[in-house]
């Protein structure tokens, strides 16, 4: 057991006591108790605002300089500190202590990277079509975002949403997930202990009545929000019905075709990769295994024996390879779809059943279902836990037309050794990221990120892309 963390919200740089009704348990260990937790609301979010509206012409102005050093302490912290935040994580969403602290460490190297992004904004010198005028483009911060993050990457998600924000000039009102506020907040605190001044950066804890706050709020300029469709399609109705710029990333249904040429060996370490680690709770998770007929029924034998062996247990012991799901309803969730998959008629290649550990907690046997029709609710809706199921086709045309027959478009990939194949898939999955021969989750953190179809909408997240969204272009005109 560790010592129970008293959570509070970062208002205009401050920490604001306020009553704690909510707790949030440990899923590994449900006797422990990690944090007691406020329940923010209207109020909050008014003050978060205004106080992120009142910084916003200093820190805008301020020289990239300023915003440049104070991004790369905090990573620097983030990465010192990185055993201790890398086991609070574990122990508050789930991972394994490895995976936790490897978040943390992505974290970090997500701050040192837009620390010199901020020195990167640039412009451009036009002529223009009338003689003696000249032309200017150059990028500006919009103004105040709202930063709405998701409980499975509890502090590289925010951290990829925050850096930019800040690192252009812009100030932000962010939302933790409800399973994992204490993750958030200790990156907030990082962020100000490395010099970020008062109200450049407010967290607001609570439940669903924040986030909308944050998004009916006049005086926020832009929603950056990952999290469910469902929840997604509301934020972007109220953002767009004011006007405010909105960002969405809203999971996956992510397919990896492994064809008939596929190294064995290669093709099944990938897809247990992608579909199991993190408990399966990654919206790039390969969650249907599209598998050619000549290769099928070895590859489910092959990945089922490697599945069955997966230890599950604590996050922090250092023998446990798949942690617990972040809550009882992720847990559920995960059963449910199980019991689905058994009625639509695929067969349990692995796994299934329930677990009974001797420390209580929400454990999900890690689950290959083989013989699925690709038109099953398995293979349709998103899951978020580690479960897999395969359906066999016939060819690679067969396969890409499945890999795309869904309303998803997130990641997808494609084991194989054909040059032709390879090309041809890069250039007609109609998803956001493709991988050859690679996990479908794992992604850069310098390089775009973001889905296509209902997976995504609004600017691409991460990397060189993420000034479109964090930016606005003002083009100027002079005469002599």
């Amino acid at each position: 057991m560790t010592d129970t963390i008293d959570l509070s919200h970062w208002i205009n740089g401050e920490t604001v006591a306020s009553d704690r009704p909510s707790e949030s348990l440990n899923p590994s260990d449900t006797r422990d108790l990690v944090a007691r937790i406020p329940d923010g609301g209207v109020a909050e979010v008014d003050a978060a605002v205004a106080a992120a509206k009142a910084a916003f012409p200093a820190w805008s102005e301020a020289s990239p300089e300023v915003r440049s050093d104070i991004l790369d302490r905090a990573g620097t912290l983030v990465m010192e500190r990185r055993e201790a935040l890398g086991r609070l994580l574990s122990r508050e969403e789930g991972k394994t202590l490895a995976e936790g602290i490897g978040e943390t460490v992505r974290a970090g190297r997500i701050l040192k990277y837009f620390a010199g992004e901020a020195l990167r904004v640039h412009g451009q010198n036009l002529a223009s079509v009338r003689p003696g005028v000249e032309i200017q483009t150059y990028r500006q911060a919009v103004g105040v975002f709202g930063l709405i993050t998701p409980w499975n990457f509890p502090i590289a998600i925010p951290a990829w949403k925050a850096a930019p924000a800040l690192a252009f000039g812009n100030t932000v009102v962010m939302k933790p997930a409800g399973p994992t506020p204490a993750t958030a907040e200790a990156l907030v605190a990082i962020l100000h202990e490395a010099g970020l001044p008062k109200g450049v950066l407010n967290l607001v804890i609570g439940r669903g009545r924040v986030g909308q706050a944050i998004v009916d709020h006049a005086d926020v300029d832009g929603i950056s929000f990952t999290g469910s469709q469902g929840v997604g399609a509301g934020v972007a109705a109220g953002a767009v019905k004011r006007q405010a710029r909105v960002q969405l990333e809203m999971g996956g249904k992510n397919p990896l075709i492994v064809l008939d040429d596929a190294d064995l060996e290669r093709a099944v370490m990938i897809a247990l990769d992608g579909s199991y680690y993190a408990t399966g709770q990654r919206c790039t998770a390969s969650s249907r295994l599209i598998v050619q007929d000549g290769i099928h029924d070895r590859f489910v034998a092959a990945l089922a024996e490697k599945v069955a062996a997966l230890r599950v247990g604590p996050a922090l012991d250092p023998n446990t390879q798949i942690g617990p799901a972040v809550s009882e309803d992720q847990r559920e969730t995960s059963y449910r779809y199980i019991d689905i998959a058994r009625g639509e008629g695929g067969r349990v290649a692995a796994g299934g059943e329930r677990l009974t550990l001797d420390t209580p907690g929400w454990y999900v046997q890690p689950t290959l279902i083989a013989d699925t029709d690709p038109a099953g609710r398995i293979n349709n809706e998103e899951v978020f836990g580690p479960v897999a199921s395969t359906i066999r086709v016939k060819d690679y045309e067969e396969a890409l037309a499945i890999a795309n027959g869904v309303e998803f478009g997130l990641s997808a990939g494609l084991v194989t050794s054909s040059l032709k194949h390879a090309r041809d898939f890069q250039r007609r999955a109609r998803a956001g990221m493709t991988m050859v021969n690679l996990p479908t989750a794992g992604v850069d953190y310098h390089v775009p990120f973001g889905g296509t179809k209902s997976s995504s909408y609004g600017a691409r997240e991460q990397g060189f892309a993420a000034v479109e969204f964090f930016t606005q272009t003002k083009t100027s005109y002079s005469a002599g």
